[in-house]
């Protein structure tokens, strides 16, 4: 059988932060959707990653307009802490992953082996256009996102359903605001609104977008916009800080059990009063799913 030499290619650059930081937001699902695209027309709508010698990775890669896709996947081969990263494409393809400490900062480097399809060039300036973005990334994250997990004692379908339809949805979210419902599809691609009345009477609430929808499995939320006093705002000092931050609920399923994963991006004042809530909201979540799956 023959055998089909790739040239490496290397893409490397250095990052502002720590290697201990540049490892995190390098290897977590969360931050992977964050900074895993070359340029604004693309998005990681989904990341899953099972990061030890012999584990997986997906990373489900979209242009924004909605066309069709590809999944991004391999298997890792090596893992040194803090230092470097091998694994293996879906297509037999290897790369090297080497994190280098710069004092405070870390050096980068990737070197790939390149495919056939497309020129060199091209796919050296895409790889490192992806870098580019996690430079970025990592450069401006601050440490606030919110993270909550809960172990429900149901399959993930029913917490699903929990999640997704009318009437558990008003029920969990009521701790929230107990008038909290939802308009809209949760079917991809789709716009949504999160809504509840005011103590005057008037809609408050958020504008998003389902950016993902893995039945049972995975939803990704974008919120948009929100809504203040039946005023819609799209811009302005109201969005501007936290528009396209995301919304996560990873359900990960164990016997006949269901782990939920919710993870936020911080959204700005309200950030502190959704901290206190999630928990509660958590556990109502629980008690209405166990309930679906009696």
């Amino acid at each position: 059988m023959e055998v089909v030499a790739h040239p490496r290619i290397t893409v490397e650059t250095i990052v502002n932060v720590p290697v201990e930081k540049a490892w995190e937001l390098w290897t977590t699902p969360w931050h992977i959707m964050h900074w895993n695209f070359a340029s604004i027309d693309w998005h990681t709508t989904y990341a899953e990653n099972d990061f030890r010698v012999g584990g997986k990775f997906l990373y489900r890669m979209e242009p924004v307009n909605g066309r069709q896709g590809f999944d991004f996947s391999g298997e890792f081969t090596s893992i040194e802490l803090y230092k470097v990263i091998d694994y293996v494409i879906a297509d037999g393809r290897k790369v090297k992953v080497t994190f280098e400490v710069k004092g405070f900062r870390t050096r980068i480097a990737e070197i790939f082996e390149a495919e056939t399809k497309n020129r060199r060039d091209l796919q050296q300036e895409g790889w490192q256009a992806i870098l580019d973005n996690f430079k970025r990334y990592a450069e401006s994250y601050k440490d606030d996102m919110i993270h909550f997990e809960a172990i429900i004692n149901c399959p993930p379908g029913a917490v699903y359903r929990a999640i997704t339809e009318d009437e558990p949805y008003r029920e969990w979210s009521s701790v929230f605001n107990p008038s909290s419902y939802f308009k809209g599809s949760w079917k991809k691609g789709s716009g949504i609104r999160f809504l509840g009345v005011d103590d005057e009477g008037r809609k408050s609430g958020m504008i998003s977008r389902i950016k993902e929808n893995i039945p049972d499995r995975f939803i990704s939320i974008e919120h948009m916009g929100m809504i203040l006093k039946d005023i819609d705002y799209m811009c302005g000092p109201e969005v501007d800080e936290w528009q396209g931050a995301l919304e996560n609920y990873t359900l990960v399923p164990r016997g006949n059990r269901t782990i939920i994963y919710v993870d936020l991006d911080n959204i700005g004042p309200a950030t502190e009063e959704l901290k206190g809530m999630w928990p509660k909201a958590l556990d109502k979540l629980r008690q209405v799913s166990e309930r679906l799956c009696r």
